[in-house]
């Protein structure tokens, strides 16, 4: 449903949003194989804060030279 991968030296940082069913919505960051945060919501305007909130951080990825793969 929505991802984006963000790559630097080897390393992977992870932005998900992904259909849970009739439980509404996963919102997950990885970095690695850790994740860092991770969400159930089953309002749809929970899930756009948190895709907005990827969006911010993914500029940030991009100014400190993490490239979108």
């Amino acid at each position: 449903m929505y991802a984006r991968v963000f790559k630097k030296a080897g390393e992977v940082h992870r932005f998900t949003i992904s259909d849970a069913g009739g439980t509404g919505w996963e919102v997950r960051e990885e970095q690695g194989s850790q994740v860092i945060w991770r969400r159930r919501y089953t309002d749809w305007h929970r899930v756009e804060r948190a895709r907005m909130s990827f969006a911010t951080q993914a500029i940030q990825l991009a100014k400190a030279g993490w490239t979108e793969s």
